[in-house]
């Protein structure tokens, strides 16, 4: 959740997947984390295997309560749950959550130190924990910007599970069939339940993030062998997908994560003052009033979109 109360030096984190693989890669996690536009199979084939959905919304008191979406509080939970007891760490809360229960999981040093130092702690303990790392604030702080609530949904033994740092427990939604999408079936059961909570009429602000493996290698080990077998749709295919693939990292490096660590206030004011003497500020602020209604549109028809299905 955010605010201005107790957020003990943590600032607030924005809702995008740039923000999110810069920091898993900080944390030397070889995952990595995309938009959702749809809850549809057709959208989650491609970044298949998903090991976790992360659910942003703007917080509400008493939103989430699990009898809304069919669960129950497990208390007995054996797996890595921490609570969040400062505010705006509810981001990397949320991505901690989830890599903390990922078999295997790949990590840098400071992070497995964190997971392993944390075990056997109960949820209060290991928040405080947790956002008392300096060296974790620091990457959260690195990018910031937004006023979101983060949420995951992810399979832990067999089950599917909603882990939010506001709540005492982990919530468990049931186990889940091997079979078809697995896990992700139920969760997208769950998510349609939890967004059929908002009040008939309104137009909910959420957003719903992919965390899942980087593509990057096995596209590159299928493009070898499509290239030494000369299936050329399928080596143009995979070529197109991997200059996507480097094209949105290039955007989040260059153009978002770079902008989000500069400070740009002495630049503005320069600005503001040479429209102001030149007689074009006012058309300038409408301008940036007109471009900010059409990304609050953009927002809500992502929304309406998601929640129709």
């Amino acid at each position: 959740m955010s605010g201005d109360d107790d957020s003990s030096g943590w600032q607030l984190t924005e809702s995008d997947p740039g923000v999110f693989t810069e920091l898993l890669k900080s944390l030397g996690v070889p995952l990595i984390v995309d938009d959702l536009y749809s809850l549809e199979p057709s959208s989650l084939a491609p970044l298949h295997p998903v090991r976790a959905l992360i659910f942003l919304f703007k917080w509400l008191p008493g939103a989430g309560e699990p009898d809304s979406t069919g669960g129950a509080y497990d208390t007995a939970f054996p797996g890595f749950f921490a609570n969040q007891v400062v505010q705006n760490a509810c981001a990397t809360l949320a991505v901690l959550n989830a890599l903390g229960n990922i078999p295997d999981l790949t990590a840098g040093p400071e992070l497995r130190e964190l997971l392993s130092f944390t075990a056997g702690m109960d949820p209060q303990t290991r928040g405080l924990a947790v956002t008392s790392a300096d060296w974790l604030r620091a990457a959260h702080n690195a990018l910031t910007e937004d006023a979101y609530h983060f949420v995951v949904y992810l399979p832990i033994l067999g089950c599917v599970y909603e882990l939010d740092g506001l709540k005492s427990s982990p919530i468990t939604h049931g186990p889940y069939e091997d079979d078809g999408e697995g896990w992700v079936s139920r969760a997208r059961g769950v998510i349609e339940a939890r967004i059929a909570t908002y009040p008939a009429g309104s137009v909910p602000d959420f957003s719903l993030l992919a965390l899942h493996e980087d593509p990057l290698s096995t596209l590159q080990t299928e493009l070898a062998e499509a290239q030494s077998s000369g299936d050329d749709p399928r080596e143009a295919d995979l070529t197109q997908r991997l200059v996507d693939e480097h094209a949105k990292r290039d955007r989040w490096a260059y153009f978002e994560n770079s902008l989000r660590r500069h400070n740009y206030v002495g630049l503005i004011h320069s600005l503001t003052l040479a429209l102001a003497k030149a007689g074009r500020l006012d058309a300038a602020t409408d301008g940036a009033r007109s471009a900010m209604r059409k990304r609050i549109e953009e927002r809500r028809q992502k929304g309406r979109q998601m929640g129709g299905e």
